[in-house]
């Protein structure tokens, strides 16, 4: 029997849009966990308040992946979006990486262009050999913990904060994605058919990382080729205005987990 990924993940996990002063306080919090005391690559003593925050927050969408069972936030990301009154303004992938393939950036208008980036999962939800020091949860061999079938549906929280960025995406007209790669999301991802092209040398950026881009429909039209099942889950079901075929078609994520829309 094959499991339906959006009724697994959604009976576990909810995805949260920080609208609220009170999410994005969860979301800095979140952010300073993990930046500031689970991997240390910010210094905890820049944050007094124990919220991690910057300049880009102010002109970007924030989400939150909730554990339903216990309340708990699990993982966070948010879109930077360009500057409303000036586009030219540099992202931090921008400014803070190499970039030496111009060549794929040339046809890219800016105001279509946004950035991934506080990808994030709580230590909690990486009970993983081999996680502990990675942002984005994946790897092999998850030690006990959680419930058997929690523990399935934990590779699910990587691919549902890319789901978040898609629906942020949609919503506000971003065409072309940036990111900063660490190896073993780029793998997971190339697994999947989410192909991120390297425009730059690897660099240290909150660890080992390369810069990336990605055209979103790009994006979809791969997963959507090799696996059509992800495609239904990263685009709410072909909700977000894509004209995929679905299969098998599943009330249960509009009705639970894309909540607050």
């Amino acid at each position: 029997m094959t499991i339906n990924i959006i009724d697994h993940f959604n009976e576990y996990f909810e995805m949260v849009p920080a609208i609220s002063d009170e999410l994005k306080l969860e979301v800095y919090k979140l952010r300073y966990q993990v930046y500031c005391i689970e991997n240390l690559f910010l210094n905890p003593g820049h944050y007094p308040d124990n919220l991690e925050v910057d300049d880009f927050d102010p002109q970007s969408v924030h989400y939150l992946i909730r554990h339903r069972k216990s309340g708990e936030y699990a993982a966070t990301t948010r879109l930077i979006l360009p500057g409303t009154d000036n586009p030219e303004k540099l992202f931090p992938l921008e400014l803070y990486c190499e970039i030496d393939n111009s060549g794929v950036m040339q046809p890219i208008n800016r105001e279509h262009l946004g950035e991934v980036s506080r990808f994030c999962v709580s230590k909690e939800f990486k009970k993983r050999k081999n996680e502990t020091h990675t942002l984005a949860a994946i790897g092999p061999d998850q030690q006990d913990y959680f419930t058997s079938d929690e523990r399935r549906a934990f590779p699910l929280i990587s691919l549902a904060l890319i789901a978040c960025v898609i629906k942020v995406s949609h919503e506000n007209d971003i065409r072309y994605l940036y990111a900063t790669m660490e190896r073993s999301l780029l793998q997971f991802l190339s697994a999947l058919g989410i192909n991120f092209i390297k425009i730059g040398p690897q660099g240290d950026y909150h660890g080992p990382r390369w810069p990336t881009v990605i055209k979103i429909t790009d994006l979809l039209d791969c997963v959507a080729e090799k696996k059509p099942n992800i495609w239904n889950f990263l685009t709410n079901e072909g909700s977000f205005g894509q004209t995929r075929p679905i299969e098998k078609p599943s009330k249960a994520v509009r009705s639970n987990s894309w909540v607050g829309t």
